[in-house]
């Protein structure tokens, strides 16, 4: 059995723990093939659904505040201290349990720089331990990830670190080793695995709206991953409705884990007097919800547009374009391949949305799904139990 350990920073969102659940679930679904411990930063860690032969280790919460900048998410602590035990925390556990696959999830050198001595403490003292970096289909803008990788060293520290390198995505879609400069020697490294996506898609359960109160009509669901900047999409959407009465279509709205109170308080106040619209606070397996929707209006994070992709889903993708650009990129990705439509940063987000959403409720189906390759979480965990890692990039 080969111990792995797998680092998921989640400084701001849901995204990184719900890519990481995924690979654990496949990982502890090959009986006898692997342990698993978690290293999570997420705040919602204790409430989400996790496999029952999962081992998590919570890492004290940091949430993201800008490019490159962060802050403890318990008030009146020194965000310096919280980094400090986090890393101590990080390189006691390494130093205990030895595992056999260290796999990173997105950052290559940690949350701001934490996982630098426990990447120099396994070359120097576990050289068995197997080092791996895991990166979502698109980080940022290009010429954004090559300013910073070489601000901070990072092609470096991955010939120096890494074994490998898994790509949750497809090269077909974007070539990292183009797009981000890497040099040949990294470049040999790189596996292009396909979009990880949750696992039991065909999974049995309700959705997490009242059936009776939709009464048949299509459901527009709409949701902003964990919720923290979901706010000003949802005031949109609601503002654009019809006239209670009129709307042909029933609205869901999850509101997310960690959207702020007052945030969500006002959003309340927004459909208080429509029925035909329901507030959600959150769910641990919106994957039902998904599939049952009509239309999806969400944002175009990494998890939520390969679940739509999985599932097929009519969606309208509304990306968040600071203070990455990776979610814009992502939604004119998939606006291109015909496979869903987006509003850009420009746009009157409320009256774009009301044009929309009766467009799309009433268009063909898309026919471009086969084009993503959605065995990320399989490919995974194939690569971790090889006996070797090192092989031929796959397309």
């Amino acid at each position: 059995m080969r111990r792995v350990f797998l680092y998921s920073h989640d400084t701001f969102g849901l995204g990184h723990l719900r890519r990481n659940l995924a690979i654990a679930h496949r990982l502890l679904a090959a009986e006898g093939a692997f342990s698993v411990l978690l290293l999570t930063g997420s705040p919602v860690a204790e409430i989400w659904d996790m496999p029952a032969a999962l081992e998590v280790q919570s890492l004290p919460p940091v949430v993201k505040t800008g490019a490159e900048r962060y802050e403890s998410r318990e008030p009146g602590k020194l965000f310096g201290m919280v980094k400090g035990y986090r890393e101590a925390l990080i390189l006691k556990l390494v130093l205990r349990d030895q595992p056999d696959i260290f796999l990173v999830d997105h950052a290559p050198a940690g949350m701001n720089g934490e996982l630098l001595s426990t990447l120099a403490l396994i070359r120097q003292e576990l050289p068995q331990t197997r080092v791996v970096l895991g990166l979502r289909d698109i980080l940022d803008s290009p010429a954004t990830v090559r300013a910073l990788w070489a601000e901070q060293s990072i092609q470096a520290l991955l010939e120096e670190a890494y074994d490998d390198i898994l790509v949750y995505g497809s090269r077909s879609l974007f070539d990292v080793a183009e797009g981000y400069g890497l040099s040949p020697a990294i470049a040999a490294r790189l596996r292009y695995c396909g979009h990880v996506v949750a696992p039991a898609l065909g999974r049995a359960a309700e959705p997490c709206w009242d059936v009776s109160r939709a009464a048949g009509r299509p459901v527009v669901l709409v949701t902003a991953g964990g919720g923290g900047d979901g706010f000003a999409l949802m005031q949109a959407y609601l503002c654009g409705l019809p006239p209670p009465g009129e709307a042909a279509f029933h609205s869901v709205v999850v509101t997310g884990p960690l959207m702020p109170s007052a945030e969500r308080d006002r959003l309340a106040q927004l459909a208080q007097a429509r029925a035909d619209v329901e507030l959600v606070t959150y769910t641990t397996n919106l994957l039902p919800s998904l599939k049952a929707a009509a239309l999806v209006v969400s944002m175009a994070g990494y998890n939520t547009t390969a679940e739509l992709i999985a599932l097929r889903r009519a969606a309208i993708l509304v990306p968040r374009a600071a203070p990455r650009a990776e979610q814009l990129l992502r939604a004119r990705q998939m606006a291109a391949l015909g496979l869903a439509r987006m509003v850009e940063p420009d746009e009157n987000l409320t009256t774009r949305l009301a044009a929309l959403i009766p467009e799309v409720l009433h268009a063909p189906p898309a026919a471009n799904w086969a084009r993503l390759d959605l065995g990320g979480a399989e490919r995974v965990a194939e690569i971790l139990a090889a006996p070797t890692l090192h092989g031929v990039s796959v397309a």
